[in-house]
C-alpha cells in the first residue's frame, strides 16, 4: 500500500468514526428533554436527591442498546416470536422506554402496536381479535404500547365497556395468555408505576410545554380527576391476570432514567440469547462505464440552503 493509499484509508476511518459519534445524536436531543425537566424540577423544589447521572445514564443505555441489538439477532436468527405490553397510568413513562427499546433496532423486527379507539366495526368483534392481527411472525418482536388490558383499565374507569364485559375480560384474558404461550409466543408484561405527585407534575409539565400539550387529551384530564378509580382497577387487574405462565412486571418509573434502564435490562433477562454468527461484509468495488455521464439537476429542484 503506498503513502497516498494509507492516508486516503485513514482519511475514510476518521470520516467513519465521526459519523458513528453524530449517530448518537438522537439520543442525546431525546436527552434534553430530561434535562429540562430537571432544572424546571429544581425550580420547584420538585428535585430528586438520588437522581441517576446523567453520563452515567447514557453510558449504561448505550451498552445497553447493543444488547439488544444482538438480542434482535437472536430472535431473527432462531425465528422466536416476542411480544411486550406496556401498561401504566398517563404520563408513566411507557413512550419513553419504547423509544429507547426500538431507537437502535430494524423495524422489520421490532415494531411497535399502538392501536387506536375500536371502530364501530371492532366493538362488535371478539374483545381480543384486533390485537391478535398485531402478534409477531417467527423472528418479530412486537412492542404493545397499551394493549389487550385497556379493558381492565380505561374502558372500566370511564365507562366504555360494562362490568359485565369487565368480568368476561377477566375470565377470558388468562386463557387467552396460556394459549399465546403455549403456541411459543415469548409474552412479557409491564406495568410502569409513579406516584400522584410525580403524575400531577408531569401533567403540569405538559401543560406549560407548547411541544408537549398535544400529549394532554381531555381523557388525561378526566384520568387525573379519577386517580383513585384507576388504583382500584390496576390492583384488580393486576391481582386477577398475575399469572404463573405471563406474570406482570412493576417498573418504578418516577425516574426515568432509572425505569428505562431497569427495564430493559430485565427484558434482556427474560429471553436466554447469544451472539449470532454474521459473514464478514465487503463493498465490491463500483463498476464504471465509460459511457456513463451524470445528468444536471435543475437548481430549482433542490431544497434551500438555509442553514
Amino acid at each position: 500500500m503506498t503513502h497516498d493509499d494509507s492516508s486516503a484509508q485513514n482519511a475514510a476511518m476518521e470520516a467513519i468514526r465521526r459519523e458513528l459519534v453524530d449517530s448518537y445524536d438522537e439520543e442525546l436531543e431525546l436527552g434534553l428533554e430530561d434535562d429540562r425537566l430537571e432544572r424546571i424540577s429544581d425550580a420547584s423544589g420538585h428535585a430528586s436527591s438520588d437522581r441517576l447521572d446523567r453520563k452515567v445514564y447514557f453510558r449504561e443505555l448505550l451498552r445497553l442498546q447493543h444488547e439488544l441489538v444482538r438480542l434482535q439477532d437472536w430472535v431473527q436468527d432462531r425465528k422466536l416470536r416476542v411480544v411486550v405490553l406496556f401498561e401504566g397510568r398517563d404520563s408513566a413513562g411507557k413512550g419513553g422506554v419504547i423509544k429507547r427499546i426500538t431507537q437502535r433496532l430494524n423495524p422489520r423486527i421490532c415494531r411497535v402496536a399502538a392501536l387506536p379507539a375500536p371502530s364501530e366495526r371492532e366493538r362488535t368483534q371478539w374483545y381480543f381479535q384486533r390485537y391478535v392481527a398485531h402478534l409477531p411472525a417467527a423472528g418479530e418482536i412486537v412492542l404493545f404500547d397499551r394493549s389487550w388490558y385497556n379493558r381492565a383499565g380505561v374502558e372500566r374507569v370511564m365507562g366504555f365497556c360494562t362490568e359485565t364485559e369487565v368480568e368476561e375480560f377477566f375470565r377470558s384474558v388468562p386463557e387467552f395468555e396460556r394459549m399465546l404461550v403455549r403456541s411459543g409466543i415469548v409474552l412479557v408484561k409491564y406495568w410502569f408505576s409513579i406516584t400522584d405527585e410525580e403524575q400531577e407534575f408531569r401533567f403540569q409539565m405538559r401543560i406549560q410545554d407548547p411541544l408537549k400539550q398535544w400529549k394532554l387529551s381531555p381523557m388525561d384530564v378526566e384520568s387525573r380527576r379519577r386517580w383513585e378509580d384507576y388504583t382500584r382497577a390496576k390492583e384488580d387487574m393486576l391481582a386477577r391476570t398475575h399469572i404463573p405462565e405471563a406474570p406482570w412486571w412493576v417498573v418504578e418509573a418516577v425516574d426515568k432514567r432509572r425505569a428505562r434502564l431497569n427495564c430493559i435490562q430485565h427484558l434482556l433477562g427474560q429471553i436466554p440469547y447469544d451472539a449470532v454468527e454474521h459473514p464478514s461484509v465487503r463493498l465490491p468495488a463500483r463498476v464504471r462505464n465509460a459511457d456513463y455521464v451524470r445528468g444536471p439537476v435543475p437548481a430549482e429542484m433542490y431544497v434551500p440552503a438555509v442553514y
